[in-house]
């Protein structure tokens, strides 16, 4: 659950995720006092400046005024932000959490997805990117506390929940609960990241303050044991200090931890997740919250001493095929982008700033590279000698269950499956008849009609995973690929050669020996579209437009920017100066269905038609 806006104190509290000592209904508290100091001079909280350190986060109360927070005996308000590391270019951390600094803000929460930091059982990534230990160690320097939240499940709107995609190889593992196989596969997770940030705890020395215990478990509620087995694990591995829960009002009884079903009435308040947007989905318009609105809540919060923070300060990208989806009334992936509302500066009510500010750092500087240019193609079959070995199987296989990347089944990407056919009948599933297009199939519309052939031909379906479902009950049942038989009428096929294409960037470096061919005019069948960018001698941010393409990725060299889809709301891709080294870049565009007039690039980002969430209706802005 989350908090969106408008707020009022005279209203019920609602959409609230919140802290150990936990929310409750504003009719069942006691009246709230206004807290009305005119600025806040905490100077001397920073973690460079806090060198004597006894107690971290406490609560106090006092006759005639809120319940508050403090931090070693001073008053504090938790004043966040989040910023999540593996959505922002390493060379770009500096830059944002500077920003969310000079807002105002003394806090950054991030989460820590687990799928992204053991892609493999065992093998574990906390490198580049994915440093999470300088992410942490950065906020400090620049002087703000962080609030961790490490999972193991995160939702924020990523496949399956940042959960990893092995995980579904075993039928009897149930996720999100004490069942063996998960708990397993959670302890290893854990003695791998918690000894990494358990001595950057506040009392170690380090700038985490809190650390949040799983996420939403209140909407997933299947096992009561599960959330104390989370909490003994991370005291077990020498996480302390305040620890928090993460629930809406109507959930919070069922997601708690010891201590917190029977919420103290006399405690601060902590809203976990205030939306100031929404994330997007492709085909829906963009929303985002009025400036007054924001404004509003945010003096009010302020004005009743009540702690929170802004999801998201900074949204960044959901590079490469990171992205979940949701599935209410169908599946929708998430965008490429998540931009959570407007882009820039968020900063706090004047009447109520914090004192003193540093500068405010300069905007990005972007560019526009007009030496972008395609030359060349190469169709998705003529390509499939560059990928790994194909598996050959009597029945299909779905990506998880591929015996591929040592055992541990494929995450992200494509999945092509060749079988053989000798008649034209109705298929039970993008289908291919040799390389021509009979159509595409979704979770709605599982028919299509082959045409009368009259020898045997070769039967291609390409299966993308668009994103699996991040949020519900859902994430259990979030296989990919084919499932089950596919039929000509009513006959199960056999005999399938599989095909991963998990487009990574040794698969572009074996693709540069292919033989492409000169681009003539629009490609209608999937296919690798191959060009040169010259960025110069200091390469810098831009945007890419992809007039008249349809759908598909872009890579520069090799390395994935994300999806593009003409039914928007997103009409560009952030190109990161630090992904562009001087001189000639390599660009390659993935179409899946019909290719454009070209790539531009712009310096800034196009406007997007946006859906407010407040009573103002729709409006177009420039972000």
């Amino acid at each position: 659950g989350r908090f969106p806006c408008p707020f009022s104190p005279r209203l019920s509290w609602r959409r609230v995720l919140c802290v150990l000592f936990l929310p409750f209904p504003r009719s069942a508290r006691p009246h709230l006092f206004l807290w009305a100091p005119n600025r806040f001079d905490w100077s001397h909280l920073t973690p460079r400046e806090l060198k004597n350190r006894s107690q971290g986060i406490q609560t106090e109360e006092r006759a005639g005024r809120n319940p508050y927070f403090t931090l070693e005996g001073h008053e504090f308000l938790i004043l966040g932000g989040s910023v999540h590391y593996f959505r922002v270019p390493r060379a770009s951390w500096r830059d944002r959490l500077l920003k969310l600094r000079a807002c105002g803000f003394n806090t950054v929460t991030t989460y820590v997805p687990w799928n992204l930091h053991e892609p493999e059982r065992g093998t574990f990534d906390f490198s580049g990117n994915l440093d999470l230990e300088a992410f942490i160690l950065l906020a400090e320097e620049v002087g703000l506390w962080v609030i961790l939240r490490p999972g193991p499940y995160i939702c924020s709107e990523m496949d399956l929940g940042g959960l990893p995609s092995w995980l579904l190889q075993d039928p009897t593992s149930q996720l999100r609960t004490t069942n063996r196989s998960f708990v397993n596969a959670v302890n290893k997770y854990f003695d791998h990241l918690i000894p990494r940030v358990a001595l950057l705890q506040y009392l170690q020395g380090g700038p985490i303050i809190a650390v949040q215990v799983e996420n939403e478990y209140g909407f997933f509620y299947k096992d009561e044991a599960y959330m104390p087995y989370l909490l003994q694990a991370l005291q077990q591995r020498g996480i302390g200090g305040l620890l928090l829960t993460a629930d809406n009002t109507e959930e919070v009884m069922r997601g708690h931890i010891k201590g917190g079903r029977n919420p103290d009435l006399h405690k601060p308040i902590l809203i976990m997740e205030f939306w100031v947007g929404w994330f997007d989905t492709w085909g829906i318009d963009h929303r985002v919250m009025g400036v007054n609105e924001v404004e509003k809540s945010v003096s009010e919060f302020i004005r009743y001493g009540i702690s929170f923070n802004v999801y998201m300060f900074h949204g960044g990208t959901n590079f490469g095929f990171m992205n979940g989806a949701t599935s209410f009334e169908k599946h929708r992936g998430v965008t490429t982008s998540y931009a959570w509302g407007r882009r820039g500066c968020f900063p706090l009510p004047v009447s109520f700033a914090v004192r003193p500010l540093p500068p405010v750092p300069s905007p990005t500087p972007k560019a526009v590279y007009p030496s972008l240019k395609l030359s060349h193609y190469l169709p998705l079959w003529e390509a499939l000698p560059y990928l790994q070995r194909p598996v050959t199987s009597n029945v299909p296989i779905n990506m998880e269950n591929l015996p591929i990347n040592n055992g541990n089944g494929q995450s992200f990407g494509f999945v092509l499956y060749e079988m053989t056919i000798c008649s034209g009948a109705a298929l039970l599933l993008q289908v291919f008849l040799n390389e021509t297009s009979l159509g595409i199939l979704t979770d709605v519309y599982r028919d299509i009609d082959i045409p009368p052939i009259t020898e045997c031909q070769l039967l291609r379906i390409l299966v993308e995973n668009q994103g699996r479902v991040n949020f519900s009950w859902k994430i259990q049942n979030q296989r990919k690929g084919l499932i089950g038989p596919v039929t000509l009428d009513k006959i199960p096929l056999n005999w399938f050669t599989i095909y991963s294409l998990e487009l990574k960037t040794q698969f572009f470096k074996k693709l540069r020996s292919a033989c492409w061919r000169p681009l003539g005019g629009p490609s209608s069948s999937p296919a690798f579209h191959l060009g040169t960018l010259m960025a110069g001698s200091s390469p810098q941010d831009t945007f890419l437009q992809l007039l008249g393409w349809n759908r598909g990725c872009v890579f520069i060299n090799g390395r994935n920017l994300g999806r593009y889809w003409n039914i928007g709301p997103q009409e560009a891709l952030y190109l990161p100066g630090s992904w562009l080294q001087p001189g000639t870049n390599e660009i390659v565009l993935f179409e899946k269905e019909k290719s454009g007039s070209g790539v531009y690039s712009t310096d800034v980002r196009p406007p997007m038609v946006l859906k407010s969430l407040t009573k103002h209706g729709e409006q177009t802005i420039c972000i």
